[in-house]
């Protein structure tokens, strides 16, 4: 209420012509001044930490808005009310609202108690702020800041790996690995259906349909709990057991508007690609990503001649100018690696040595024609 007040208060002094109110300002007026009043006297309930924070998070929406046209930052939109139909909530308590954990392991908060928490991890230090998030599902996080130390780098190691990310196995590398795709939203899609069912039969505005909305939500929650928990186990995997790993620019935006668009966004490439970004430069690792025009699927990597586009349905494939027989997945990821500059080999590309015919002058068994036996 308090970010929409004062967003609300410096758009009217932009259409009047009138200079932006500075944050003290609407602070003593948004804040301090409306908790008197009958309409905004349930302000006193909360810290008034969080009232400025969200005074705070107005500030930094408008500075990431005017920051685009002058390229100091990517172009963001102007800040926009809140919306009355969002689900998800948060409030962040910095070191001067008096929070702390409790020797009991126990989250207290101003004008809330002491809250139970299950502990994810160890803080490893004292933390400066928290964030209580409330989700969709009604489920609620603590979030904190803490400082850290430098990141450690993992020891050096000499595998090199290419990774061809398809919706047939999630990925496969270069190395003739295979990962299957979970596809964790089409194994729920049944269960989805049934709880999205009943909430279209209960009464708009009644209980009964809030309480449905949150085992919509769940369901939803689940299935992304999953796919994140896979996406970061196969990420720290490859991460720690490859020196550099190399990864092909999808389109994922262009693929998610054709008929394969409920796979591409059960898959979640994006998100694992980020992940192997963001733990590659905290380990010392190298991701390379490489265009995604770049002709994986029609070079052969055994001997690099490209014989043009295949259709998707073929997997297995014979190259004309060597004779080697080659998995479509597993050659195309050692062309992602080979297209990277990693030293990668191509030996587990081949599924089965080709047959190369043999030249005019050696194709017959006897030096002179032998005669016919048919009579």
């Amino acid at each position: 209420m308090v970010y929409d007040d004062a967003l609300r208060a410096r758009e009217t002094a932009r259409s009047e012509g009138m200079p932006f109110p500075k944050a003290g300002d609407l602070s003593k007026r948004l804040i301090t001044e409306a908790k008197d009043t009958p309409a905004r006297a349930w302000l006193g309930e909360v810290s008034a930490v969080i009232l400025q924070q969200s005074l705070r998070d107005l500030d930094t929406a408008y500075k990431n808005f005017f920051d685009g046209p002058k390229g100091k930052r990517p172009r963001v939109g102007a800040p926009r009310y809140k919306s009355r139909k969002g689900t998800r909530q948060s409030v962040r308590f910095t070191a001067n609202a008096r929070w702390s954990i409790t020797p009991g392991r126990r989250l207290r908060l101003p004008k809330i108690g002491d809250v139970r928490v299950k502990w994810s991890r160890t803080v490893p230090s004292v933390p400066s702020t928290v964030t209580m998030v409330k989700d969709s599902a009604g489920r609620y996080f603590a979030s904190f800041v803490v400082e850290t130390g430098p990141e450690e780098f993992l020891p050096e190691v000499s595998p090199e790996l290419g990774i061809d990310l398809g919706l047939g196995h999630f990925a496969v590398l270069s190395d003739g690995t295979k990962v299957a795709g979970p596809r964790f939203l089409r194994r729920a899609e049944k269960r989805m259906k049934k709880a999205q069912r009943a909430l279209s039969r209960k009464e708009k505005g009644s209980r009964n349909r809030d309480k449905a909305r949150v085992r919509v939500a769940r369901a939803h929650a689940r299935v992304a709990d999953a796919r994140r928990e896979f996406h970061h186990r196969l990420s720290t995997k490859l991460i720690r057991e490859n020196q550099a790993v190399a990864v092909e620019d999808l389109a994922v935006r262009g693929l998610a508007r054709t008929r394969l668009a409920k796979s591409v966004h059960d898959a979640g490439w994006s998100a694992f690609v980020a992940m192997l970004e963001y733990k590659a430069a905290r380990y010392g690792r190298t991701l390379v990503k490489i265009g995604r025009f770049e002709p994986t699927s029609q070079v052969c990597s055994q001997c690099g001649v490209q014989d043009g586009p295949k259709p998707l349905h073929v997997r297995v494939w014979t190259c004309g100018a060597c004779g080697a027989v080659l998995d479509r997945d597993i050659n195309a990821a050692v062309n992602v690696a080979k297209a990277a500059g990693l030293a990668v080999t191509a030996c587990r590309a081949r599924v089965r040595p080709g047959r190369v015919p043999a030249p005019r002058s050696e194709a017959g068994t006897h030096p002179t024609p032998q005669p016919s036996t048919a009579r």
